[in-house]
């Protein structure tokens, strides 16, 4: 079983809100059963062959290109089914583990499926850095932890993925980027796809975890910001027209459910308030 992990000494990276204990790869995976869980979380990536996890009684087959996620103390094993299995994981913890998680669209422990077949790049630095002083390495290796788990929320393909749905996604995508200063319809935005507005509606959902519209309302918020903050003295109305609402008052009911305070409340905190 030749290999290579690293144990994160948890002396300075335990009271951060995200932290790696245990990095590593198998070049053949053999069979674990852990009837009592794993004390921390576990994202494995399966690089080469064939194996299974079972969570919870549930069994799925893993292959090159797919991740399997182990939640704190749930019960499972996994085995190799073939000759190689090779596989990389990162064991974690942290208070904002479980959001970080969320935000990457993962909720419970189970497989998934990546865009790519390629090791993820921050988790093979995470594997290959090279540092003279080991609890820089481990402070290190947390920081790139925080990207892994940003960037999976991107190289996650959702259950009922498929190529030619997030390929004709994209250009949806890009009109969207382009127009976020006009009011735009389902229909306008199926029709850039080729598709029904229903059906528009259902490429987002599978490819992107969101609706059409919470999608442009999210798009059209980031944009708001990128205003305020370069042109500090601009009003509430005009920021609203420049990025698509029809009135203000809709803007300003958008921007706190989105962050939780209003435009002018996100102003002031960030000191752009001439």
């Amino acid at each position: 079983m030749e290999g290579n992990y690293f144990f994160c000494s948890q002396d300075e990276t335990s009271g951060l809100p995200l932290f790696a204990t245990t990095v590593g790869y198998w070049e053949h995976q053999m069979e674990t059963e852990r009837p009592e869980g794993f004390p921390d979380y576990l994202m494995h990536q399966v690089l080469e062959g064939l194996g299974e996890v079972v969570v919870n009684g549930k069994a799925y087959k893993v292959e090159a290109g797919d991740v399997f996620f182990l939640y704190p103390g749930i019960p499972h094993s996994y085995k190799p089914l073939n000759q190689k299995w090779k596989v990389s994981w990162v064991s974690f913890n942290g208070r904002e583990a479980d959001q970080m998680l969320l935000f990457a669209g993962i909720s419970e422990s189970g497989t998934g499926r990546l865009k790519t077949n390629e090791l993820i790049k921050p988790l093979e630095q995470m594997l290959t850095l090279a540092m003279d002083n080991d609890q820089e390495a481990d402070l290190e290796r947390s920081k790139l932890l925080y990207g892994l788990l940003i960037d999976l929320k991107y190289q996650l393909l959702s259950p009922s993925y498929s190529d030619q749905e997030f390929d004709r996604v994209k250009p949806v995508l890009h009109y969207i980027e382009n127009n976020l200063q006009k009011p735009m319809t389902l229909t306008e935005l199926a029709a850039v796809a080729n598709v029904t507005p229903q059906y528009l509606c259902r490429m987002f959902q599978q490819t992107m975890n969101i609706r059409p519209m919470e999608y442009i309302n999210q798009q059209r918020i980031k944009r708001s910001k990128q205003l305020m903050f370069q042109h500090p003295a601009m009003r509430m109305y005009e920021i609203a027209g420049r990025v698509g609402f029809e009135s203000s008052s809709y803007f300003g009911v958008v921007f706190r459910k989105l962050n939780g305070m209003n435009p002018e409340a996100f102003k002031k905190l960030h000191g752009l308030v001439p």
